[in-house]
């Protein structure tokens, strides 16, 4: 069953609750010789929509999560079930046509033994469909009932509205925590379960990377799981050659834009700018592929680099930078357009000139912004995939040779999850391992942008 048919259920008789509530306390405001009303007539048709609303909706969520195993549970019970597979694709596969095609998502089955399973497939999707129209019926019925009979003149509907609705807040509020913890109990989980198979040391201080999805996953060799070229990669590419080309130019994009550029030009080049932010990251990664990555190679084969590849950490590097160009500058604009313009004109007033002005009162008043715009865009870079993946190859190779080519962490978590291998290969639980050091270095970094911020953070009246 669609779950909007339960969102119009719950929305429908809200309106209904929302519409008898409001008459009901008007009716209080038109009698004789009743008291003033503690909360005004809006607030009580709320508070009986919301009392509607929100138990049909949450009861909605939870029958559109139940309802298809209890279709497929409906389904095995019957007798045609016997003919089933036992396990395995073929069994999910005729089970899946023949659901499809009894809920009108398709028009036929491609297999012959799922024909006979479309009618009882119709069937129990049917009967679960109106089960759920009236269980929410009844329990927007009752809900209803019970708030609307709590209404009188002296009723604080206001108060509960008013809370509700802060509930409502905070309950949104937490979805970000609650995704994050959840990201992360994931991914300790699964980390867990690789470091069973493979030794911690091994993964975190071994220098060839080379899983073979193919071996006995109860015999692993440890020692093709050294991650150490992976992080170099990542580090390499990511906070070096990438913030080689950001910090600068996003720095000094930001100091003429805030001192220098006339106020039109700033209203042209500042979104100009940011578009950067804004284009798709695959657009990168073909432009490092087809454009930046073929120059480097040319140029370095003209002054006599013959081993230069056609991917390349430099390419992927220089492209990733340009990339992340509009966080530093972003936030070093603001900061720096957040000194008091006192401080900018008493330094020109004891005969500073502009860039001692800069170099020795705006950037340092500016510091923390800055240093916190430039951890974002390494959180940021070490991150990316689609660029890596396109321009700097999949070779794990531990070298500072920028003209070779190199592999991320995130190459490999997209190599190691998108292949067919069991979830229950050390190969495949690699890429939750690499997860877990990446996620932790990304909140390392978010950390020390906080800690940089709080530590050298200036308020100016």
């Amino acid at each position: 069953m669609s779950p909007i048919t339960l969102f119009l259920i719950a929305f429908g008789l809200g309106l209904a609750g929302w519409l008898a509530a409001r008459a009901k306390a008007w009716s209080f405001q038109q009698e004789s010789g009743a008291k003033r009303m503690a909360a005004r007539p809006n607030y009580h048709a709320w508070y009986v929509a919301l009392w509607i609303v929100i138990p049909t909706l949450a009861f909605a969520l939870i029958w559109a999560l139940a309802a298809p195993q209890l279709v497929i549970q409906s389904v095995l019970a019957s007798e045609a079930a016997s003919a089933l597979p036992e396990f395995g694709f073929q069994r999910e596969s005729i089970l899946s046509e023949a659901r499809a095609v009894a809920s009108g998502n398709a028009g036929s089955v491609f297999n012959p033994a799922a024909q006979e399973f479309v009618e009882p497939f119709r069937e129990a999707i049917n009967r679960y469909h109106l089960i759920g129209i009236a269980v929410a019926v009844v329990i927007a019925f009752g809900c209803g009932v019970a708030s609307f009979l709590r209404l009188r003149p002296d009723f604080t509907a206001r108060t509960r509205v008013e809370r509700t609705v802060m509930a409502i807040l905070l309950l949104a509020s937490l979805v970000a925590i609650l995704t994050t913890f959840g990201i992360f109990a994931s991914l300790v989980f699964e980390t867990f379960r690789f470091f069973g198979m493979v030794n911690p040391i091994d993964f975190l201080f071994g220098t060839f990377w080379g899983p073979d999805p193919m071996s006995n996953p109860d015999n692993p060799d440890g020692s093709r799981y050294g991650a150490i070229p992976l992080f170099w990669g990542t580090i390499y590419i990511g906070a070096v050659i990438a913030m080689i080309v950001a910090i600068p130019l996003g720095l000094m994009s930001a100091i003429y834009l805030t001192q220098y550029a006339h106020p039109k030009v700033r209203a042209w080049v500042k979104p100009t700018l940011e578009i950067l932010a804004g284009v798709p990251t695959v657009v990168y990664g073909y432009f490092a592929a087809l454009t930046v990555a073929p120059a480097i190679r040319d140029m370095a084969y003209s002054v006599g680099f013959t081993s230069a590849s056609s991917e390349s950490a430099l390419a992927a590097g220089l492209v990733m930078g340009v990339m992340i160009i509009p966080f530093v500058s972003s936030m070093a604009d603001d900061s720096i357009a957040a000194v008091p313009s006192a401080m900018r004109d008493g330094s020109l007033a004891m005969g500073a000139t502009t860039s001692e002005t800069i170099r020795k009162v705006l950037v340092p008043a500016a510091l923390p912004g800055i240093v916190a715009g430039v951890m974002l865009a390494i959180s940021r870079a070490i991150g990316e995939t689609m660029i890596v993946v396109m321009a700097a190859g999949a070779a794990a190779n531990l070298t500072g040779n920028p003209l070779e080519a190199m592999t991320t962490v995130t190459f490999q978590i997209v190599a190691m999850l998108t292949g067919e291998g069991s979830f229950d290969h050390p190969a495949t639980l690699s890429a939750f391992a690499l997860g877990f050091v990446l996620f932790m270095v990304t909140l390392g970094l978010n950390f020390v942008a906080l800690r940089v911020v709080k530590r050298f953070r200036e308020a100016y009246e």
